[in-house]
């Protein structure tokens, strides 16, 4: 039988030093399961919940080669009895699948995987796309990428809780807008929600528009290091700082930047005297053994873990 059972995340606090009396917590998102972590369990459950409820057998959703949200997925179709598919940006990567330490989890959690090119990639959301899939492999619940749709949201609405009142700013990374929409819906109106995008130039303020129903947000765009899954040595000695320090793995994709940049922002005078600030955590740690690879190859240093 399927079920989701009620989470509430831990909070936990970063024991640094800080100006101004500022203190931040941290919501442990990313433990809220091994394998379906953080966010994605958020924007899963709903997405699940209504594709049982349409008697739907398989999953079919997007993503690129180091995808949490494909991960997570694959996760999920093995926990709750649904074929799942992934169709990956990159034909290039279909003779590197054991080399991918994130498609290798996806197939053994047996997700089919279809490799397509970059230029058929951009056409995702397009009508007859979904119909060409649907003929090709039959009957399906679509995922969008990165999990973001109304029930995402109403997924998302819930990573806030009652212990949550006394905050006065909610900050998380933001890639597709799904997170921080559902964050931004449940905030009260005393706290403030900044988002802190993995790329840059992406129209991110109109997508969160879409969704999100109130006026008490912000992005902060100057900590994506180059664009989406690019990091630089200062990132990842910040990331093995924090984690010698606090005990906290970050991902490079996400959580590290998003980190790195609420600590310079508090460090230069961005949040008033006495701020009381939720980092959320939205797991993404499974990215990490590729990023590490990379790193290697590249001769630059690798992420403590």
């Amino acid at each position: 039988m399927l079920y989701f059972v009620l989470i509430c995340s831990m909070n936990q606090p970063v024991l640094i030093d800080l100006p101004n009396n500022i203190r931040l917590t941290v919501k442990r998102e990313d433990l809220l399961h091994p394998h379906i972590s953080g966010n994605k369990f958020r924007k899963l459950k709903y997405n699940i919940l209504e594709a049982k409820a349409k008697n739907k057998s398989c999953l079919l959703t997007f993503g690129g080669a180091f995808s949490n949200h494909i991960a997570a997925t694959a996760a999920a179709g093995s926990e709750y009895n649904f074929n799942t598919i992934g169709i990956i940006r990159g034909e290039e990567l279909v003779s590197k699948i054991g080399e991918n330490p994130t498609l290798s989890f996806a197939q053994a959690k047996g997700m089919k995987l279809e490799f397509i090119s970059r230029e058929a990639y951009r056409n995702k959301t397009e009508n007859y796309f979904i119909e060409s899939l649907r003929e090709q492999f039959g009957d399906f619940y679509l995922v969008p990428e990165g999990g973001t749709n109304e029930l995402a949201i109403q997924g998302c609405e819930e990573i806030l809780d009652e212990g949550d009142i006394g905050f006065t700013h909610i900050c998380c990374a933001v890639g597709t807008g799904g997170t921080i929409s559902g964050i931004i819906n449940s905030a009260l109106p005393h706290q403030k929600v900044i988002g802190f995008p993995a790329l840059k130039g992406a129209g991110l303020s109109d997508d969160i528009c879409k969704f999100a129903r109130k006026g008490n947000w912000e992005l902060a765009e100057g900590y994506h290091f180059g664009g989406y899954g690019k990091v630089t040595e200062e990132l990842i000695t910040f990331m093995n700082d924090f984690y010698s320090t606090s005990g906290i793995l970050l991902d490079p994709v996400y959580t590290g930047k998003l980190f790195f940049g609420v600590i310079d922002l508090v460090r230069n005078g961005y949040f008033p005297e006495n701020s009381d600030i939720l980092l959320i955590h939205t797991g993404g740690l499974q990215g990490i053994a590729g990023m590490n690879r990379e790193l290697t190859r590249k001769k630059l240093p690798t992420i403590k873990t």
